[in-house]
C-alpha cells in the first residue's frame, strides 16, 4: 500500500458528469482520496453520506474530495444521483486506480476502506484505515486537515498598509 511520503500515483478517470478527472489536474491543492468497497452497501453508503455532509467543511479546509470504488461508472453515477453526491465519485471496475494504490482485498477483489490525504505537491501526507468504523475516516480526515493547515498563499494574508 502507498505510504506517507510516497508520491501519489496519477490517474485519469471519468466522473459522473462525464468529465475526465486526473489527479495531476488537482496538483497545488490537497486531495482527500478515499476508497470504499462497493456502492449501495450499508457501510459504504454511511461513509459516503458522511463525506457528502461534510464536503463544504473539507473544501473550506483546502482539500478536494474524490471517492473511488471498483464499481462501474454507471453504478457509481446511479449511487451519486441517489445520494446527492456533488464531489467526484469514480468507478474503477478495471481496478487500475485500486491496483496503483494497492488497496484491493486479495480474495474479494474489492477496495479496502482506506483514505489518503494527498498534499499539494502530490505526495501522501496521511493514510487512514478503518475497515469497520466508517465514521472514523471522516473524523480523522477533519482532525488532520484542522491540525495541519496549509500555509496561506502569498498575497492572501492581512495587508500591512
Amino acid at each position: 500500500m502507498i505510504q506517507v511520503g510516497d508520491p501519489a500515483p496519477d490517474f485519469t478517470a471519468t466522473d459522473c458528469q462525464g468529465r475526465p478527472l486526473s489527479l495531476s489536474s488537482l496538483r497545488g491543492r490537497r486531495v482527500v482520496l478515499f476508497f470504499f468497497p462497493k456502492a449501495f452497501t450499508i457501510g459504504c453508503t454511511l461513509e459516503v453520506r458522511a463525506f457528502r455532509d461534510n464536503q463544504a467543511r473539507i473544501e473550506a479546509l483546502g482539500a478536494n474530495l474524490v471517492g473511488v470504488s471498483v464499481d462501474s461508472v454507471a453504478t457509481q453515477c446511479a449511487f451519486a444521483a441517489r445520494e446527492h453526491i456533488h464531489f467526484a465519485l469514480l468507478g474503477d471496475d478495471e481496478r487500475r486506480i485500486s491496483k496503483a494504490y494497492d488497496v484491493l482485498w486479495p480474495v474479494l477483489n474489492v477496495d479496502r476502506r482506506v483514505t489518503f490525504i494527498l498534499g499539494p505537491d502530490g505526495k501522501v501526507e496521511a493514510v487512514i484505515r478503518h475497515e469497520a468504523r466508517v465514521y472514523r475516516h471522516l473524523d480523522d480526515v477533519l482532525r488532520y486537515l484542522q491540525d495541519h493547515p496549509l500555509p496561506a498563499a502569498p498575497g492572501t494574508g492581512p495587508s500591512r498598509g
